[in-house]
């Protein structure tokens, strides 16, 4: 079923924008589509990539037992490598390059921030405050990034270098001004 407006359809479209807003229901049909859009909070209005970041630092935090180096490291591939295919495929799905709502992109590579960031609240916020900085500006290449490379690795591979520029600045923080 197609995610297009017509009479018939709950899809709305956003005159700001011209985006198409699946409904919670098209969403719901599918493993990849709930994924990609971060289990329904790319659907969030306005920021669905802030929507997306914390519920990738809750989902962090309420699963801290399972944080060790290996679980993350496979967490992560598994998830940048179907999150590729998932996301991918909802973009043809909607004839669209990398649709706002999508925010699977933003949760793994904000996961990624998060194992590599000092574990206390603050350097958390910090790092929440960087990444959504870099993700939404997109400066020194990211968006020539975004614009060049297309399909399910182009929406993700732009919130990976923001996560790297995120965590270049956290590495600076720390050695100039130490643990938080």
């Amino acid at each position: 079923m197609s995610p297009l407006p017509n009479e018939h359809s709950s899809v709305k479209v956003s005159a700001r924008h011209r985006t198409v807003w699946p409904s919670l229901r098209w969403v719901l049909r599918s493993p990849h589509r709930l994924l990609a859009f971060g289990f329904g909070s790319g659907l969030l209005r306005p920021g669905a990539g802030t929507w997306g970041t914390l519920l990738a630092w809750l989902l962090w935090i309420v699963s801290t037992d399972y944080h060790s180096d290996e679980h993350v490291a496979v967490v992560l591939v598994v998830g940048l490598v179907y999150g590729s295919w998932a996301c991918g495929r909802v973009c043809r799905e909607l004839g669209v390059h990398d649709h706002v709502g999508i925010v699977w992109d933003e949760i793994v590579a904000f996961w990624l921030v998060l194992w590599l960031t000092p574990s206390t609240w603050l350097w958390q916020l910090i790092a929440f405050g960087l990444f959504r900085f870099f993700d939404i500006v997109k400066p020194g290449g990211i968006k020539k990034i975004d614009a060049t490379i297309k399909g399910g690795i182009g929406v993700m591979v732009d919130d990976l270098v923001a996560a790297a520029y995120t965590l270049l600045v956290i590495a600076i923080l720390v050695q100039v001004g130490g643990r938080l």
